[in-house]
């Protein structure tokens, strides 16, 4: 049902999501330095839920707007490309600063915690983006059940994304004081997830093909 090239397409533009320092990883790596790893794995908790909002609204939207009007490929295509590539201007401008700088911030209740990393993921316009721009065009129009590919590209972007930030959770504090004593390996990950970004970006908004043809 799924193409294998669209399973790869969404879990690079995944990775390269996640990666970018946001709202979400902002947030994640704050609570963990902060509060401790618990903390930061029920804010976690907070941010799958709320991907998996995304993921329902946002596909049985587009599983109705695609059929009716597939044209909107191209606009949403581009719409895509333009939002990475600001991404990778972000990472590869001058003056970034690490997220893993440590924060001073309270400590909250493992409610509030949930609360606000559901919030913080729904109120996050990258998300926003990638639900509605990304990862719909590695929806093929041919293999039909348009819904059930949305609800499985946007799965693998969930198992990516969680996976990514657990990892990140984990190792935050680890992670601050190794960036702390080499500073230049912060611009070097920013460098290298901005080519990426920025590639992903090229590719999309080159392709000519048409959404019964996109992943």
């Amino acid at each position: 049902m799924v193409e294998l090239s669209g399973i790869l397409g969404v879990t690079v533009v995944a990775l390269g999501m996640v990666l970018t320092p946001g709202p979400n990883m902002i947030y994640l790596v704050s609570r963990s330095i902060t509060q401790g790893r618990h903390a930061g794995m029920i804010s976690l908790g907070g941010v799958a839920l709320g991907f998996m909002v995304y993921l329902v609204a946002t596909n049985v939207g587009l599983s109705v707007v695609f059929l009716a009007v597939p044209e909107l490929y191209v606009a949403v295509k581009l719409a895509g490309a333009a939002y990475l590539a600001l991404l990778a201007w972000n990472a590869l401008k001058p003056g970034g600063v690490s997220v893993f700088a440590p924060q001073d911030v309270p400590h909250d209740s493992p409610r509030r915690l949930f609360a606000m990393g559901l919030m913080t993921n729904l109120l996050n316009p990258k998300i926003a983006v990638m639900y509605l721009s990304l990862i719909p065009q590695f929806i093929d129009l041919d293999r039909g059940h348009v819904l059930l590919q949305g609800l499985v590209l946007g799965s693998i972007q969930i198992v990516v994304s969680v996976a990514v930030n657990m990892t990140i959770v984990l190792a935050a504090g680890t992670i601050a004081v190794f960036l702390s004593r080499r500073p230049s390996w912060l611009k070097v990950q920013r460098y290298l997830m901005g080519t990426v970004l920025g590639a992903l970006a090229v590719s999309l908004a080159v392709d000519t093909s048409g959404p019964a043809h996109s992943g």
